[in-house]
């Protein structure tokens, strides 16, 4: 038979952008972890913050997330003016099955806007790509509930109404917590 409670986790790619205008909608193609055409605006970050290392527990690489956004507001300033929100590949999937803009903080770490040891989006750091704080999701833990299905796709799939929907994790922290590498 059918479980009475359903819950669903994602998983997915880390790193990506995904650009959202006021309305929701996506501004251009999500650009992905793959994508390595900000070299220089990695540079250029580690000189507006030079304490990124120590907050974010990251180096700037162009496959994270906020050198990205530095290349969109270089070479696309039209978009960049018009961004309301940035959203990771999971959690605009998350937004499209939930209604909810919500991150967990392993995708969260993976973008270089995240202060790691205060578990919480660093506003210097979003300030040296040209944000702010409300472009930001909710941030959650990957374990904590993040919203809950909405009942179109409940239906739609067979489940009962009240389906949550946990915070997940980026793919690798997801490969670790899977393979039990969850202690030091």
């Amino acid at each position: 038979g059918q479980p009475e409670n359903w819950e669903l986790c994602l998983s997915g790619q880390m790193h990506g952008a995904t650009l959202l205008d006021e309305d929701g909608r996506p501004l251009r193609p999500a650009i992905l972890w793959n994508d390595g055409r900000s070299q220089s605006e990695c540079a250029l970050l580690e000189r507006r913050c030079p304490s990124l290392h120590m907050i974010a527990g990251n180096l700037a690489m162009p496959g994270f997330t906020a050198p990205k956004l530095l290349w969109v507001a270089r070479h696309e300033p039209d978009v960049f003016a018009r961004v309301a929100k940035v959203l990771l590949p999971k959690a605009y999937v998350r937004y499209r099955l939930t209604g909810e803009m919500i991150e967990d903080m392993s995708d969260a770490a993976g973008t270089l806007w995240l202060d790691v040891g205060q578990r919480r989006w660093s506003a210097l750091l979003l300030h040296a790509t040209g944000l702010d704080l409300h472009h930001m999701p909710r941030l959650v833990e990957g374990s904590a509930v993040s919203a809950v299905l909405a009942p179109e796709y409940a239906q739609r799939w067979g489940m009962t109404e009240k389906v949550v929907v946990a915070g997940g994790a980026g793919d690798n922290a997801a490969s670790a917590i899977g393979l039990g590498a969850i202690a030091p």
